[in-house]
């Protein structure tokens, strides 16, 4: 459990830092689903297993949107990130809402 709060913290750094460059809105977004993650993890609304699938899926995406930004970020790469974070938004409510708590 420690191990998984440094790294939301980690993460959350990371992506704290990123937003320097163009595509600030999917930085700080991504941003803002990494604390929510961190926020069902402290209250105990998502289990271990439930944040690690959600961290794994979160880094995923921020792999894609990294490789997508080597070439610039196109208008359709940006609209398939923001579905891809559309439904991790809606997966990250789901778990902290399904009544599973760890405490």
């Amino acid at each position: 459990m420690k191990n998984l709060l440094s790294t939301l913290l980690l993460t959350l750094t990371v992506v704290g830092a990123a937003q320097a460059y163009p595509g600030q809105n999917i930085d700080h977004r991504q941003n803002n689903q990494q604390r929510r993650i961190y926020q069902g993890v402290r209250s105990g609304q998502l289990t271990p297993r439930e944040a690690r699938h959600l961290e794994r899926r979160e880094a995923k995406l921020n792999y894609q949107e990294a490789r997508a930004r080597q070439n610039g970020l196109t208008w359709q790469e940006r609209q398939r990130l923001e579905r891809k974070e559309n439904h991790l938004s809606r997966d990250i409510y789901r778990q902290k809402h399904d009544r599973q708590n760890w405490r």
